[in-house]
């Protein structure tokens, strides 16, 4: 499938057939993390690959969703603040580093006919105990990650107009 194809089909699963993702779909995914752009190319994050067979109970503190936890994988991106670049007025790109890989990760996962939900609204303290983070890093985001057991409903997106602006804003 074509690119423009690929981002129109991908849509957030939030329903997963009980079935294994495959180890060479999850070392491509992982690999297409892997080569996302990241600020001065310092790579600042690592990815936490989680299956979630047996430990439901525990995961739901991050997300208490019955399909976070149904689907065969989930993916944590953890940024590494104090590797990230830092732009001259002190931003730490620590959060689009991560959004980029983040969507590497989506976007192949759609390309291979595998479904994940990009999630945020997570519980950052009870995913830093889950995952035995160390205190300097920062969990940033989380996706299932397996074969869809729903459909995608329509794509609402604003027009184009209210989303772009030339030259000035």
């Amino acid at each position: 499938m074509d690119f423009a194809e690929l981002i129109q089909k991908r849509y957030s699963v939030r329903a997963y057939r009980p079935l294994p993702v495959e180890e060479e779909k999850l070392a491509a995914i992982l690999d297409a993390a892997r080569l996302a752009p990241t600020a001065a190319n310092r790579q600042p994050f690592k990815i936490v690959v989680i299956r979630p067979q047996g430990r439901e109970q525990e995961l739901r503190r991050i997300y208490d969703a019955d399909w976070f936890v149904s689907a065969p994988v989930i993916l944590a991106v953890i940024g590494i603040p104090a590797k990230n670049w830092k732009r001259k007025d002190g931003k730490n790109y620590n959060d689009v580093d991560a959004a980029i890989v983040m969507d590497h990760i989506i976007l192949q996962a759609a390309d291979m006919g595998l479904g994940t939900c990009w999630i945020g609204a997570f519980d950052p303290q009870a995913a830093r105990e889950v995952l035995a983070l160390p205190p300097d890093v920062e969990p940033i985001a989380f996706t299932p990650l397996g074969y869809a057991a729903d459909s995608p409903k329509p794509k609402q997106r604003r027009p184009q107009s209210e989303l772009v602006a030339f030259d000035r804003w």
